[in-house]
């Protein structure tokens, strides 16, 4: 059986997900089951810059491009659409 991972959204109306873990949340959020709005989807105009709690890979070097200029000085930031998910995080809209 695979290792599951935990999505929750604390802050907002949304159930937790649960996924598979190393999968891409990009696949797995809609507007049906995430607060997350996404744009491009690709990391270039991030509407889905998020705060991440939990233990998840550093960014690429391109994310970490994008939230230099987003959010600099926050380490909890990422895009949702970048992120792989390795553990339960959580996750809330900025």
């Amino acid at each position: 059986m695979a290792d599951l991972c935990k999505i929750s959204f604390p802050g907002s109306d949304s159930v937790p997900i649960t996924l598979e873990c190393h999968q891409s949340l990009s696949e797995h959020l809609t507007i049906q089951n995430s607060p997350v709005l996404f744009g491009c989807r690709t990391g270039i105009c991030g509407t889905c810059l998020v705060e991440v709690i939990g233990d998840i890979p550093p960014p690429q070097p391109n994310e970490q491009e994008m939230l230099e200029t987003l959010a600099p000085n926050h380490t909890n930031m990422r895009l949702a659409c970048q992120v792989n998910v390795t553990g339960n995080v959580e996750i809330r809209r900025i």
